[in-house]
């Protein structure tokens, strides 16, 4: 488990570029986040770094030689740090390089940004206890938190087809509903629409089929992170979710945001990860001097919400919660060594959600499931308006940062996603 950090991460490193010595910027020169955009919508993909303001196209900076960013994402660890260090390097005030690098740059307010690489493949983990505990009483007031919970990583497989770049919207979900006093189901919109706050852990280096992934080499088969929404149709799934799990209430739509803050980034900002002493201490196979030392990580993360009436005053949204990944039961490093204890073979570019990352405070709630007490409890905003669930033309803006004494803030960018009005079923 790498958690190097050297003079890239010095907090006193400046840029020639100004928009990235700004403290406001969530792109300093410390950070170097990889993403996908494109000029126009007929213009291929390229691959780019945030910095600033602007993006670096990596192959005109002469970086990379393939516009395949799973190629890059699977590549080694040297190879990784290599491209951060040339990136670093280029960048810098008094940098020889700098007409090569400032030819190389690309306005982010110019472009689109896409999905950061091919996503083949999904999974959707369950690391907060705190979420698990208050949706659980919501659905098992008798039995909120299943044994299993502290013993094992919960997870499902989900549909990577439908997960979508932060900006664009999606429609609100059909499905079989069924009230308590009703005879049998009806299919319609989904009236119980809810958002996720979730982190999107995106796999670098590949195992191969019947390999799994030991703890001490787990965080090395991840690239970085991401900001992630898995929306969610609370009355679909409170239908379906038994005996299986969820199906149609989360496969319809899901939030990424385009840029993937690497693993040689989010180096300073690892904490020790302890269990309370009354609980189940993980299996051997989920632990390692190195998860203990550095598994958790301090990221902090918000979610806001914009209403339609909000934008059409101008107005940029409202915060709902706070919390932190610090917070999380489960380590990045956990979830990939159980994701391939049984020789489940994990491709580059494969997605992995944390899960809802819900605080320990009622505040800090990761969905409107648990800031409304699954829609008894309306959510006052400051304009008047109030949500128990989502309605059509809400977005929801994830936001993320890490700080930390001695360092420099970096930030994750923006996941942006909007509910559109439902299509007729067929």
């Amino acid at each position: 488990m790498s958690f190097f950090i050297d003079d890239t991460h010095d907090a006193a490193l400046q840029s020639w570029l100004a928009s990235a010595n700004d403290p406001a910027t969530e792109f300093p020169i410390q950070n170097l986040p990889l993403g996908r955009f494109r000029t126009s919508v007929s213009a291929p993909w390229r691959l780019g770094t945030a910095i600033g303001d602007q993006i670096v196209d990596l192959q005109l900076a002469g970086l990379v030689k393939s516009q395949d960013a799973n190629r890059l994402i699977g590549s080694d660890l040297a190879t990784r740090q290599s491209l951060r260090r040339g990136l670093s390097e280029g960048l810098r005030a008094g940098s020889a390089e700098q007409a090569g690098f400032e030819a190389a740059l690309v306005p982010q307010s110019t472009v689109e940004l896409g999905l950061p690489c091919y996503i083949g493949d999904y999974t959707d983990f369950y690391t907060s206890l705190h979420h698990a505990t208050t949706i659980g009483k919501q659905f098992r007031p008798d039995n909120p938190l299943l044994p299993n919970y502290k013993w094992v990583p919960i997870g499902y497989h989900g549909r990577a087809s439908s997960i979508c770049a932060s900006g664009h919207g999606f429609h609100r979900p059909n499905g079989q509903t069924k009230a308590p006093d009703a005879d049998a189901p009806k299919l319609g919109p989904c009236a119980r629409l809810d958002y996720e706050l979730e982190l999107g852990i995106v796999v670098g280096r590949a195992n191969a089929m019947g390999d799994a992934v030991a703890m001490q080499q787990a965080q090395d088969h991840v690239f970085g992170l991401a900001l992630f929404n898995d929306w969610s149709a609370r009355d679909i799934q409170g239908w379906e979710y038994q005996p299986l799990g969820p199906f149609l209430s989360k496969n319809f739509a899901s939030t990424l945001s385009p840029w993937i803050v690497t693993m040689e980034a989010l180096a300073p900002y690892h904490l020790s990860f302890t269990r309370p002493a009354d609980d189940p201490q993980p299996l051997p196979y989920l632990d390692s001097p190195e998860n203990r030392a550095g598994g958790a990580m301090d990221i902090e993360l918000e979610v806001w919400l914009q209403t339609g009436k909000m934008r059409a005053d101008g107005h940029a949204g409202e915060r709902l919660s706070c919390s932190n990944f610090k917070d999380a039961y489960w380590s990045v490093a956990q979830l990939i060594a159980h994701h391939t204890v049984n020789g489940c073979n994990l491709a580059s570019g494969d997605l992995l959600g944390s899960g809802t990352l819900s605080g320990p405070l009622a505040e800090q709630g990761g969905s409107m499931m648990e800031l409304s007490g699954g829609g008894k409890k309306p959510i006052g905003l400051a304009n008047g308006e109030s949500r128990t669930w989502l309605q059509d033309g809400d977005s929801i803006i994830l936001r993320g940062y890490c700080q930390r004494q001695g360092f420099r803030r970096i930030g994750f960018g923006e996941c942006r996603g909007t509910v559109l009005p439902a299509r007729s079923p067929a």
